[in-house]
């Protein structure tokens, strides 16, 4: 595979490809006749592990260059341990994700969107955005990272999930409660292509009565600092996920701080493995805590606004 084809098959960015090769020895291409990077099959395999790894938790350093029977067995820990967040009826957790995991290998769309949509019914819009949705893509990310499923089978439960939760997203904003403020402006930087996250995070903003506008994902910089003037943007929230180093979300961090207005928070969160926020940026732990710092903006408001 060229670069560009692993950035897109295993979601790590050209960037990072480089700079492991360059830190840690691996991966290791080829080069064709002009030069350019090809990569093994066996290369791209490990490769899809790491990014496992990386985004369950565990730090480049301490995995690129561990041999490849270390890293099976470090993925075979996370495949042993209850799904993270899952549904919270009692046994219906493995249950639920062999459904999933099923009509995916089965290749049956319909049958997928039937069981997230069942999922949602069943647990309520705040489970399924924080607990549910991050618990699955974990299983199906290990899935991928075995070789069970391929890339176009995990960009079909995303596709099926997007949908299923943007309509319960649209249900919940037509439902009304909204409250004042703060108004959320959500997207990604242009280094992180991976959107679910920044999804599962609006519905909760929803929830706690946000105007949200969502500009997608790879917005540059210069347009995320204009759009959030021109919604009159309370906060900013991005997501990184794995795929993105920490250090380039934290230089994309900074930049955007230094151009987005004064008074417009910015809050950063996602799996990225070591996300440290810059002076003026909020770290939002895991999708629940949104839910506190909403709170504790809307308190500050009002001693703003009382003063």
């Amino acid at each position: 595979m060229s670069i560009a084809a692993v950035e897109r098959d295993c979601g790590i960015s050209k960037d990072t490809l480089r700079i492991w090769e360059r830190r840690y020895g691996f991966p290791t291409p080829l080069r064709d006749a002009n030069d350019e990077r090809l990569y093994p099959a066996d290369q791209v395999a490990r490769l899809r592990l790491l990014r496992r790894l990386i985004g369950a938790g565990h730090r480049p350093g301490k995995v690129v260059a561990r041999p490849e029977a270390e890293l099976l067995a470090l993925l075979r820990e996370l495949d042993a341990a209850p799904m993270a967040g899952g549904p919270v009826g009692g046994d219906g957790r493995a249950a639920d994700a062999a459904q999933v995991l099923d009509a995916l290998i089965a290749h049956d769309a319909e049958r997928l969107r039937d069981s997230l949509a069942g999922l949602l019914l069943r647990e309520g819009l705040r489970a399924f955005a924080a607990q549910i949705g991050p618990g699955l893509t974990q299983v199906v990310g290990a899935a991928w990272a075995r070789g069970e499923l391929e890339i176009h089978q995990e960009h079909l439960f995303t596709d099926q999930f997007t949908s299923v939760l943007r309509a319960a997203i649209g249900a919940a904003t037509a439902a009304g409660g909204l409250r004042e403020g703060p108004r959320v402006l959500l997207t990604t930087l242009p280094e992180e292509p991976h959107g679910l996250g920044l999804l599962m995070a609006e519905a909760i903003f929803v929830l706690e009565g946000c105007r949200c506008v969502s500009l997608g994902v790879q917005t540059p910089v210069r347009d995320v600092a204009l759009a959030a003037r021109a919604h009159r943007a309370d906060v900013l929230a991005l997501s990184f996920s794995a795929a993105v180093s920490a250090g380039q979300a934290r230089a994309g961090l900074a930049d955007l701080r230094a151009v987005a207005p004064a008074d417009v928070e910015i809050w950063a969160g996602g799996a990225c493995p070591g996300l440290r926020e810059p002076p003026g940026v909020r770290r939002l732990r895991d999708l629940p805590g949104i839910s506190a710092e909403v709170a504790r903006w809307r308190t500050s408001a009002a001693l703003r606004d009382g003063a």
